[in-house]
């Protein structure tokens, strides 16, 4: 049943995201402004995590929605990456535009890539690691006057379930340099959508928003060890199994 309904929603997401990328790139083509783009693109992932729901029974619920900034204040989010359903979650549920930092080799995936393009996102190259961080600061800048948040996955890349990855600065340091605080997220979605894996389970997904860390004063590797131990402690409390702790024990 799960092989069935992880292929029926490869398909609902392969059928929707061409005509959505061909919307949004027609409308580029006319000049729409950035956030009307960018309402384009969240209304297809509020329907990719519809589907998720239906097709998958991928529920989620969000914790710690107070920490959220209340007034028009920027921030920096800092996410645990465990699969691709939080990259679709995070512009959903947040109350802000959010502008992603990734690797520019997502450009080139036909019709999403494309179409992310068009969006006021920050790709870098990694390989140009002095240069990629001048142009996260650079553009990161820009976007986070405009009141657009930055989320960054700080280990870099997908990380499997129960494991942590090595913690890059790059987020605390583009915190640092603007002045902005930082949010720290933790996220379980490897319980229902393990990475890399085609298969998902239904199940309920965890997003637990931490305490604001300010930046002002700190250096780099401090803040980040900071986000790093929030997240992996909050990780430890949403997925006991995964950390093989008896979640029967008082």
């Amino acid at each position: 049943m799960a092989l069935l309904r992880s292929l029926l929603h490869m398909l609902w997401m392969l059928l929707t995201v061409i005509p959505v990328a061909l919307v949004l790139l027609a409308a580029a083509g006319l000049r729409f402004s950035g956030p009307r783009l960018y309402r384009i693109a969240v209304f297809w992932l509020g329907l990719a995590i519809s589907a998720a729901r239906y097709l998958l029974g991928i529920h989620y619920k969000v914790q710690g929605r107070e920490h959220l900034p209340v007034t028009g204040q920027s921030v920096v989010l800092l996410v645990k990456h465990q699969s691709t359903y939080e990259t679709f979650l995070m512009p959903v549920i947040m109350p802000s535009d959010l502008a992603y930092v990734f690797k520019r080799e997502l450009l080139y995936v036909p019709f999403f890539g494309w179409a992310i393009a068009r969006l006021d996102m920050v790709h870098i190259d990694r390989q140009l690691k002095s240069q990629a961080f001048n142009r996260v600061v650079q553009h990161g800048r820009e976007l986070l006057a405009r009141g657009i948040w930055v989320i960054m996955f700080p280990e870099g890349t997908r990380i499997s379930r129960g494991q942590a990855g090595k913690y890059k600065s790059g987020g605390a340091r583009l915190a640092i340099e603007t002045g902005v605080p930082v949010i720290p997220v933790a996220v379980n979605s490897g319980v229902c959508w393990p990475r890399k894996a085609f298969i998902k389970y239904p199940g309920t997904v965890t997003v637990s928003i931490g305490p604001m860390i300010h930046s002002q004063g700190r250096q780099a590797d401090e803040l980040m060890l900071e986000v790093e131990q929030w997240i992996e402690a909050e990780m430890h409390r949403l997925d006991p199994p995964a950390y093989g702790l008896d979640i029967s024990r008082p």
